[in-house]
């Protein structure tokens, strides 16, 4: 089989099998005619163009379900952000006992909080954890209660998430960051200001939640793209090329990155195309393409080795 006739059959299956949720990425994401047209576009030829344009195709599409999947879990905590019971912290007063010791309030206090997250964390998996921190980036509570319980720092205003929402008052994408709970895994937050009920103008603190990036990766690594080539490749990497998800297995636990390379510096300033670049000492094929959401960012590349000319 040809090295495109394999690509076109992986597009077919990349676009029948990412249907995440209720969301079909070709309703959502594509004209009704226009996704299809592309897919057969020169799907007999064999010359780089049409190679490059089929590599394109597949980038695209991972990073419309990206985006899509970064929207779906903003808007969950968008709209929890805006219930009475959210938008409220009446048990700050135990923070002066218990920030220290249990890094927020105590496990059985604000249980309506605590009952919002599980609902959520119950029905979604693309995020693991669900917090709130006061005004001054102090935790408030964090659910699970078990990762509240190994928390190594108590004051999050130093994130750029944390500042980010305020600043833009508005929800915010955080960057990779490696985690302040004892597991010291890497995550990225998606943060948004909460305002008290009887004052909307007054900040009651910022909504956040952790996304899975052990999901990501399971799902690149669900496509076996290595079928193609032992060295094709997909990352999503964030606004300072950070990794934050790997279709390789085997480097998927693995911090890199990827801000110089020429496709990841030229998907930050908004361009989607191809080009040749070196990647860990091999001449590579690399596709590009950005991934907007919520004031920052990230890029999916896709990587394979160059054909000769």
């Amino acid at each position: 089989m040809s090295l495109i006739t394999t690509l076109c059959l992986l597009t077919i299956f990349i676009i029948l099998s990412l249907n995440i949720g209720t969301v079909n990425l070709e309703d959502k994401f594509f004209e009704p005619f226009s996704a299809q047209a592309n897919i057969n576009i020169n799907y007999n030829s064999t010359d780089s163009n049409s190679i490059q344009n089929n590599i394109s195709l597949i980038t695209n599409i991972l990073a419309k379900n990206l985006e899509n999947r970064i929207q779906k879990a903003g808007a969950i905590l968008e709209i929890t952000s805006k219930l009475p019971q959210v938008r409220d912290v009446p048990y700050a007063h135990l923070l002066n006992q218990t920030l220290n010791t249990l890094h927020g309030i105590p496990q059985y206090a604000d249980i309506e909080k605590r009952q919002v997250v599980k609902n959520i964390l119950s029905s979604n998996n693309d995020l693991y954890e669900i917090f709130l921190l006061m005004p001054n980036g102090n935790m408030y509570f964090l659910e699970p209660y078990s990762i509240q319980q190994t928390l190594a720092v108590n004051n999050f205003a130093f994130r750029d998430y944390f500042q980010g929402a305020i600043r833009t008052n508005d929800t915010y994408l955080g960057n990779v960051h490696t985690t302040a709970a004892a597991s010291g895994a890497r995550t990225a937050k998606i943060a948004i200001p909460t305002y008290f009920l009887m004052d909307n103008s007054t900040i009651a603190g910022v909504w956040a939640g952790s996304i899975d990036f052990n999901v990501l990766n399971k799902e690149l690594q669900s496509l076996n793209l290595t079928s193609l080539d032992d060295s094709t490749r997909v990352v999503y990497v964030d606004s300072n090329g950070q990794k934050i998800a790997d279709s390789d297995i085997n480097k998927s636990t693995i911090p890199e990155s990827f801000a110089n390379q020429k496709g990841f510096k030229a998907a930050i300033g908004g361009q989607a195309a191809s080009t040749i670049d070196t990647v860990n000492n091999t001449k590579m094929l690399v596709s590009y393409q950005p991934v907007n959401a919520f004031h920052n960012t990230w890029v999916v590349l896709l990587m394979q080795p160059s054909l000769p000319l």
